[in-house]
């Protein structure tokens, strides 16, 4: 099978779906993965499947939650089994739990393992399950999607910041044992205009943070899904020399003091 795949965890709709069309745009196959509902993965699916039509693009859609080990490695199986090779990683999926930084009473011990299962350990399993994949085909690339909530200790919760922050090293350590045939690099967004942001800060905040993270960007823009998943190809399949980064697409926001 020559035609390379890409996996993206968590890419029933935002960044991820973003990803998936991106790379079977481009000819790539890819796995569509959701963790609990089905129909918006499948049809993320189908998008992919018309925008790589002329390049007879295959689209895998698997159901798998990254906080469980064995999910992981069935996803695994699944895509050795249809074929045989994956050449890049995203892992996207996250969670969070939405609470004010001020609010400690607002987060317990389960909230942390609960985030901390998704965002940090899924990805090492999902990393852990696909390593003899990747390694079949050299240099290939995984990309941990962290937040600007780990360089600045903002975001959605205590517990998502230091849950990214987490993810950073991960990379870090990952990028140093898996070289020189995987190259694991991070990419930091900003504010990323999303349904789930937006359903999650409520429409009345979400319109305020969106009001103040403009006016202190250096770009005086937020994210797009697409600027995320146009990272997430350069550092997959472009940055064949770069390992072990974080890159931040925030629009300049952490260069203007909080």
């Amino acid at each position: 099978m020559e035609r390379k795949v890409c996996v993206v965890t968590g890419s029933s709709s935002g960044i991820g779906a973003a990803t998936a069309r991106l790379f079977a745009e481009r000819g790539w196959n890819v796995v569509v993965n959701y963790s609990r509902e089905a129909a918006p993965a499948q049809a993320v699916a189908d998008e992919c499947r018309q925008l790589g039509a002329a390049a007879g693009v295959d689209v895998l859609v698997q159901q798998a939650n990254v906080a469980v080990d064995a999910d992981c490695r069935a996803l695994a199986a699944a895509v050795d089994a249809r074929w045989g090779r994956c050449d890049v990683l995203v892992n996207n999926a996250g969670t969070t739990k939405f609470v004010g930084a001020r609010n400690l009473d607002g987060l317990d011990a389960e909230d942390f393992q609960r985030i901390y299962a998704v965002n940090v350990i899924g990805a090492f399993q999902m990393i852990r399950a696909l390593e003899p994949l990747l390694k079949r085909h050299p240099p290939a690339g995984v990309v941990n999607m962290s937040s600007i909530a780990s360089l600045t200790g903002m975001g959605s919760s205590v517990a998502y910041a230091a849950s990214k922050g987490a993810l950073n090293t991960l990379t870090f350590s990952l990028a140093r044992a898996l070289g020189p045939a995987i190259r694991v690099n991070a990419i930091a967004p900003g504010l990323v205009e999303t349904p789930w942001l937006q359903n999650g800060m409520g429409a009345e905040r979400y319109a305020a943070g969106v009001a103040a993270y403009k006016s202190r960007a250096a770009l005086a823009e937020i994210i797009q899904p697409e600027d995320v998943a146009r990272a997430a190809w350069y550092l997959g399949v472009d940055a064949l020399k770069t390992t072990g980064e974080v890159l931040s697409v925030d629009a300049g926001a952490k260069l203007i003091p909080m």
